[in-house]
């Protein structure tokens, strides 16, 4: 079995076992991820503070507006339910900079950090790229309108 078919298995297992409660889930990760987007462009100097601290200082400016635009733009897609495996894989990569940046600045264990809402938000971007979007998304809303034309 090869893994392209192994991979739509998944998929097709979590569009069937999906409760509607998820859907809500899904909503409320994306709706925290344009807010966490919208503070970071409210406090940019912060996050270029953190970035030109780091070991990709020479970056910092690309990195903070792919940040910004990466957190506004995907997580408006995923509370909608438009695109969302594919912001779900543009998010992924911020994410788990953004833990491997906290782990190696401020350690595991600091007091006031993000990395725990950072773990948990990479946790159920994974959870709902297999998963994928549900029932009450425009991916579905999409998929049922073509479904219906090839009638």
């Amino acid at each position: 079995m090869n893994l392209t078919h192994r991979i739509t298995e998944i998929g097709q297992y979590g569009d069937v076992h999906h409760p509607r409660w998820l859907d809500l889930l899904r909503i409320a990760l994306g709706i925290a991820i344009f807010i966490k987007g919208v503070l970071f462009v409210n406090n940019s100097q912060a996050l270029l503070d953190i970035l030109n601290n780091s070991r990709i200082s020479g970056w910092a400016f690309i990195v903070e507006h792919h940040v910004a635009f990466t957190y506004l733009v995907g997580g408006i897609l995923i509370s909608i339910g438009l695109l969302t495996r594919i912001a779900i894989i543009f998010e992924l990569p911020v994410f788990f900079g953004s833990i491997f940046c906290f782990i190696t600045k401020t350690g595991f264990f600091s007091v006031f950090s993000d990395l725990f809402f950072s773990i948990v938000i990479f946790m159920l971007l994974i959870f709902f790229l297999v998963f994928g979007p549900g029932p009450l998304s425009v991916d579905a809303a999409m998929k049922a309108q073509k479904d219906e034309n090839r009638e």
